[in-house]
């Protein structure tokens, strides 16, 4: 595949490489071009707003979830009959997993995408220093090509000439200037922007104004001419159906029924090809909002909850009683449901004192300590996602505790930061806070589905 694609990178969170890649790829699409996006690990958020600027799904790539090998399938993937794709880093440009060098790092993706990087530079509090951070980041892996930066947060017509005088000795073009005084402001809270689900309307206007920002401040032009100047990506396109049936499984079973998946504001955490692998599993794949919807989609077999915001909904949530009954009888049935953080507090017995689904013996409550980080995990206990011994890599990414009751077995053991265990198995219940990538394990999705059938 030769697909014109840029990265869009950074000296440090925070400089405004949301703002650049979310409002290039909807000044592209403006123009009428199909738009790849892509996010840089394993954020789920930075996603819906890139899907509002193109009308395509934002897909991630984590090198340290689903490892270096598939970065270039899965952007191949995403990017299939597109005019341009635009990824979105991660963090500095150098930051990647902790301890583990350029693992999971912008720069360690740019390079297994052989893609030029547009540094955006928070220069508010500088100007001939400038040029020396860029040479900086330039030079620092003669593999990572920086070909263009945009200068974020300048303050005056004088202070962008300092910055473009600083910069003409560095040989790294100038692609763009955005001023200070026009800062698109997009509300966040505890776990990083507000998604795109729960702000639907405002989120249309800021994407708009990030689109409106970029083609005022940027060269469009030279931004597709740089690129274009990408080569081929290597490889071949990942695709979901060829996935799942690794492993000597054969063609898929288009028998399995429906597998529902929640959505809507509530549960707003997950992976596009996630669905994609269940349907190319056999699965039938049904949406349905727990917010809203007062039964699961007819002929449901089999359940996924992923993840979200569950305390910010939490009443919403609890008010549905005809939907949670309706989750704790398919559950108790011994239906496959499989739950990531968001689910696993759903099917909790209370969410901070709301009555939830009841189907776990355990009590979620909001704490002031954030868990965040990669983690090493293995399947302790069989489950309808993974056999005992299955080794995943994941990430967890919440500020809620679960206090357990009995009545089930651990889901995985950990190992990294520290050894322990977490989850729950129970008859055909798997709910962890772990976020995995279907792609990376594609054995879980096709495992659930067959578990369907049953």
């Amino acid at each position: 595949m030769n697909v014109p694609r840029l990265v869009i990178a950074a000296p440090s969170s925070g400089s405004g490489k949301t703002t650049v890649a979310t409002g290039l790829m909807a000044a592209f699409a403006g123009r009428g071009l199909a738009v790849s996006a892509h996010k840089v690990g394993p954020d789920y958020i930075d996603p819906g707003y890139h899907t509002l600027a193109t009308g395509r799904p934002g897909r991630n790539l984590d090198a340290y979830m689903c490892g270096p090998e598939l970065v270039a399938p899965l952007f191949a993937h995403g990017a299939r009959d597109c005019d341009l794709a635009v990824v979105e880093g991660v963090m500095g440009l150098y930051d990647g997993a902790s301890g583990q060098g350029e693992l999971a790092s912008t720069a360690q993706v740019a390079k297994l995408l052989r893609a030029p990087v547009v540094l955006v530079v928070d220069a508010s509090s500088q100007s001939r220093s400038v040029a020396a951070l860029v040479h900086g980041f330039a030079s620092w892996d003669p593999q990572v090509r920086i070909g263009g930066v945009i200068l974020n947060k300048v303050g005056s017509q004088r202070h962008e000439v300092l910055l473009r005088e600083a910069l003409d000795e560095s040989g790294v073009p100038v692609l763009g200037v955005l001023r200070r005084a026009e800062q698109v402001a997009v509300p966040a809270r505890h776990l990083g922007l507000v998604p795109v689900a729960e702000r639907r309307g405002d989120a249309v206007g800021a994407v708009a104004a990030m689109a409106d920002r970029v083609r005022a401040g940027c060269d469009l032009d030279a931004v597709m001419a740089l690129a274009r100047s990408a080569p081929a990506v290597p490889g071949e396109a990942w695709d979901a159906v060829e996935a799942v049936g690794a492993g000597g499984a054969g063609k898929p079973d288009l028998g399995s029924g429906v597998v529902a998946v929640a959505s809507g504001a509530a549960f707003t955490f997950s992976y596009a090809e996630q669905t994609e692998l269940l349907a190319a599993a056999g699965a039938e794949v049904v949406p349905f909002d727990p917010l809203r919807d007062e039964v699961l989609p007819e002929g449901t077999r089999g359940l996924v909850i992923g993840g979200g915001f569950p305390e910010v909904y939490a009443p919403e949530l609890s008010a549905n009683e005809p939907l949670r009954k309706a989750v704790a009888e398919l559950a108790a049935s011994g239906a496959p449901v499989a739950a990531e953080c968001a689910g696993l507090l759903y099917l909790a017995r209370s969410l901070d004192g709301l009555p939830m689904c009841g189907v776990l013996d355990a009590e979620g409550l909001m704490s002031e300590r954030l868990t965040l980080g990669y983690r090493e995990a293995v399947a302790v206990s069989d489950s309808v996602l993974a056999a005992p011994g299955t080794r995943v890599r994941g990430h967890e990414f919440h500020r809620t505790v679960l206090e357990p009751g009995a009545g089930a077995e651990p889901a995985w053991g950990l190992h990294q930061p520290e050894r322990r265990v977490e989850g729950f198995v129970q008859q055909g219940v798997h709910a962890s806070y772990l976020h995995t990538h279907g792609a990376s394990a594609p054995g879980m999705a096709r495992r659930f589905v067959e578990r369907c059938k049953g």
